[in-house]
């Protein structure tokens, strides 16, 4: 199979979960653990991890990972300074890298199964790009082949992947994934998820 990676971004401050949720325990691991291993298990590699605020408690944690860490010192200006970092560093290593999962650590329902899914899903329809389908939009994860590249290192700061996926829905193979609507963004949603089921 043509090789595939994948970029975990985890650089961002958390403002308003108050603390690096990066490192909140959900369901018997943290949240970038689960990142990670929903990528392992779908046998991606390398796996890029774009690292910025508390970059080193984060880091300490992934001691022992089979992983590559990229700090982001420019994290600040926005998340398409992260893409880029963790695109750079994913051609740096990996040259031949055929395409690369786009992965966030606050969709806490994302396992090996959905990236698999994307993964068959673009050999299967040839097209560029395979996203996430919810909430009557697409988004991340997301797979974009090496013809996408150029446009993910041309991104502005504070842009997401999302326009790219947008730009043009002919070239974007659709995966239905209506768990990616639940992020964890503020306690209350960590809250919610942790909440006993009645």
């Amino acid at each position: 199979m043509p090789q595939v990676g994948a970029i975990v971004l985890a650089a961002g401050q958390s403002a308003r979960f108050g603390e690096p949720k990066q490192l909140v325990r959900f369901r018997g691991h943290t949240l970038i653990d689960g990142a990670i291993a929903a990528a392992q298990d779908a046998n991606c590699r390398p796996i890029v991890v774009v690292t910025g605020s508390s970059a080193a408690k984060i880091t300490r944690t992934l001691a022992d990972a089979d992983i590559i860490i990229q700090k982001n010192p420019t994290y600040r200006h926005g998340i398409g300074t992260s893409i880029r970092a963790g695109v750079e560093r994913l051609i740096d290593v990996a040259p031949k890298t055929e395409a690369v999962v786009l992965l966030v650590c606050d969709q806490p329902f994302v396992t090996g199964d959905v990236i698999r899914r994307l993964i068959d899903q673009h050999w299967t329809s040839g097209k560029p790009i395979a996203a996430s389908e919810y909430s009557n939009t697409c988004g991340v994860p997301a797979l974009f082949d090496r013809s996408c590249f150029t446009e993910l290192l041309q991104l502005g700061d504070r842009d997401g992947a999302k326009p790219i996926i947008l730009r043009s829905l002919a070239r974007v193979s659709k995966v239905p994934f209506p768990e990616g609507e639940i992020d964890i963004d503020t306690p209350d949603d960590y809250a919610r998820l942790n909440a006993p089921v009645s």
